[in-house]
């Protein structure tokens, strides 16, 4: 059988915390924590019962922690139906923004205040080329999701944007679309914009000196790739946002120490599988478990909570009507997988003791 994630952690946590200790981060241990319980007697659940042959049924709570494999799906789902009816009758483009290898150890260790810096610099970045009259004159309004792991769980920190095509003009008189159907902001100056903001942003860190001077003399890379309605864009940034790192579905092994799990190479979109050390996974999976209160979905421009004026005007300019949000479904009644009747709820059973 593929093993779990939790299964994993079972297996070799206590190794783990006996060679790292007093190094493992508190936000790392809650979320260790957090999927060794899920969906366990510790966090107690419900009770229901056949209306037909009577036997119980008990449904363990889940953790609900954002770094846990199993939890998570519902609230994605739900996200991408409620940034859907945000988008515009408009073309749209995902931006991303990613720093030099030569940035990123200094990253994973100001986690809080690094992941800050690259969410509002990227932004910024946008914005103050966005508002170039040669460019688009106007203000943009951006979602802006925090990713940190690459396909092998390697620490990789970037920001992904996702922009429509056009912005409000500074009087909020006009909306300006792009100058190009097949244009839209251009990468070079993005990037140096964006390296400019982070350096100035970075600078007044007691630890700046760490980082090599040439992180600041060598190009950067923004990505701009148009992704028609902004449908297809949402659904992608959805794995990052309510999903972490590793699905349990990629595990493939558990064998002699090592952990073996696939990833599909960007070169070739094929599956190749990987084998490293249990103690090497952990830390590989545990480094992309966020800053305890940290957001990684942020708002800029007139898609931020407090531009419901600009953004009411810009319906207006456009002549556009928000669709409305269909009514949910209610939940079908869960079934009894006995006799296939369906259940009732009897009550609910408090948590296990630690």
């Amino acid at each position: 059988l593929v093993p779990s994630l939790a299964e994993v952690l079972r297996g070799h946590w206590a190794q783990y915390e006996r060679q790292f200790g007093a190094q493992i981060l508190p936000s790392h241990r809650r979320a260790v924590q957090a999927i060794l319980n899920c969906r366990t007697r510790a966090l107690g659940g419900e009770i229901y019962r056949c209306a037909n042959c009577r036997r119980d049924h008990f449904v363990y709570h889940s953790c609900n922690h954002r770094a846990c494999p199993q939890c998570g799906h519902a609230d994605a789902t739900a996200w991408i139906e409620r940034q859907k009816l945000k988008l515009l009758p408009v073309p749209y483009y995902l931006l991303t923004f990613t720093v030099p290898e030569g940035l990123r150890a200094w990253l994973r260790s100001h986690q809080k205040m690094g992941y800050g810096a690259l969410l509002k610099e990227s932004a910024g970045a946008l914005q103050d080329v966005a508002r170039r009259a040669k460019y688009l004159g106007a203000e943009l309004g951006l979602l802006s999701v925090l990713h940190t792991w690459g396909r092998q769980l390697q620490f990789h920190p970037h920001v992904h944007c996702v922009v429509p095509a056009g912005g409000l003009r500074p009087d909020g008189l006009r909306w300006c679309p792009a100058h190009s159907p097949t244009f839209f902001l251009p990468q070079i100056v993005l990037a140096a914009r964006f390296r400019s903001r982070l350096q100035t942003a970075l600078q007044a860190q007691p630890d700046f000196g760490q980082i090599a001077p040439s992180v600041w003399r060598q190009k950067w890379v923004v990505d701009v790739q148009p992704v028609g309605s902004g449908e297809a864009a949402l659904k992608y940034l959805s794995a990052y946002v309510y999903r972490t790192a590793l699905s349990s579905q990629r595990i493939v092994a558990d064998e002699d120490g090592h952990i073996t799990f696939k990833y599909k190479d960007s070169a070739d979109q094929r599956w190749h599988t990987l084998r490293v050390l249990a103690q090497e996974f952990i830390r590989r999976f545990l480094q992309h478990v966020l800053p305890q209160g940290f957001q990684r979905i942020r708002y800029y421009g007139w898609l931020s909570a407090a531009a419901t004026t600009r953004w009411q005007r810009i319906l207006a300019l456009l002549n556009w009507t928000r669709p409305t949000r269909p009514p949910q479904a209610p939940q079908p009644l869960p079934l009894c997988r006995h006799c296939g009747a369906h259940l009732f709820w009897v009550g609910r059973f408090i948590r296990g003791p630690p």
